[in-house]
């Protein structure tokens, strides 16, 4: 079956779309976190925090690691660190006034 790069865009920038998912993602920039530590720091319950680690494992966005009983989650860093490195060049130079963009 052959896709578009529109359907894979959609995927990669509909996985973001979700304020909880960009919270886990922005604690994780700081290291790895298991459930009950995101869910700590972001106010939310245990079950939203884990049905929105899915869809940003299952696209590898975040990757889980088994320590004994606990799932301790970390960005992947070959893929999200050059992104990041993209999105803040981008924000420095055409979002200097706290998130408005210039025209």
């Amino acid at each position: 079956m052959k896709h578009d790069l529109n359907d894979y865009c959609y995927l990669f920038f509909s996985t973001f779309s979700n304020p909880t998912r960009l919270g886990i993602v922005e604690q994780l920039r700081e290291g790895p976190k298991n459930v009950t530590q995101l869910s700590e720091v972001l106010n939310q319950e245990q079950s939203m925090i884990s049905h929105n680690l899915k869809p940003l494992i299952r696209c590898h966005f975040v990757l889980v690691e088994k320590k004994w009983r606990e799932h301790v989650y970390s960005l992947n860093e070959e893929t999200m660190r050059p992104l990041f490195k993209i999105i803040d060049s981008h924000v420095e130079k055409y979002c200097p006034m706290k998130g408005k963009c210039k025209r």
